[in-house]
């Protein structure tokens, strides 16, 4: 089932709904840690800096929409609060698995190098993926009439994208190749992760 059939039936459950949300931030939350965590402390940029600040604030930006929902019980990460809480945590950090191992194999990279270019190819990815899900997500609010908005998400998204092009290009001639293996890996596991959350609602299992 694709994401586009399975939001109309989490928007129409509170609960679900929050735990959805709940998850999001998680994996914003997430994805902010590991921009953090490839830093180098001498040549770390602006760019670096403002993006991972960004995610951080879309993080706790997710977390206050919960309380549109009338649900106050996700207060944190803990797994009875989130949606397909395994592959949700494992999604980010098997993506950067995938991407350290290509780079070393094709790259030959190691070190702060391979860091810096696992970081780049990641978010590009996750950047990718975000200029396709949040849409999506706003036009299915936008038609169940929700008071949850994810617009601002959007226009900031757009513009991380853009950023993450622009710093691909100067990190290789060969950008392009080796984005679209980063994303390869991440719309597999995108996809084992939409399987997983829709195991988790009950509509979808009285159908099957």
């Amino acid at each position: 089932m694709e994401l586009s059939e399975l939001l109309p039936l989490i928007i129409s459950d509170n609960q679900l709904h929050a735990r959805w949300l709940n998850t999001l931030s998680l994996m914003e939350n997430t994805g902010a840690r590991k921009i953090s965590a490839s830093e180098d402390m001498e040549t770390v940029t602006y760019i670096i800096l403002k993006h991972a600040a960004e995610e951080h604030r879309h993080a706790f930006y997710l977390k206050k929409q919960i309380e549109k929902t009338g649900i106050d019980n996700c207060k944190t990460y803990a797994v009875q609060y989130l949606l397909a809480p395994a592959y949700s945590r494992y999604y980010l950090n098997q993506l950067d698995i995938d991407v350290c191992r290509y780079l070393k194999k094709d790259l030959g990279l190691t070190g702060i190098e391979l860091r810096f270019a696992a970081y780049l190819l990641v978010t590009y990815a996750i950047e990718v993926r975000a200029d396709e899900l949040y849409p999506v997500y706003q036009q299915a609010l936008d038609n169940a009439g929700s008071k949850v908005n994810v617009k601002s998400i959007i226009l900031e998204e757009e513009g991380h994208l853009e950023e993450m092009i622009n710093q691909l290009k100067s990190f290789s001639p060969d950008w392009e190749i080796h984005a679209a293996n980063a994303v390869e890996f991440e719309s597999s596991l995108f996809s084992k992760w939409v399987i997983a959350v829709s195991a988790e609602l009950p509509e979808i299992k009285l159908i099957k």
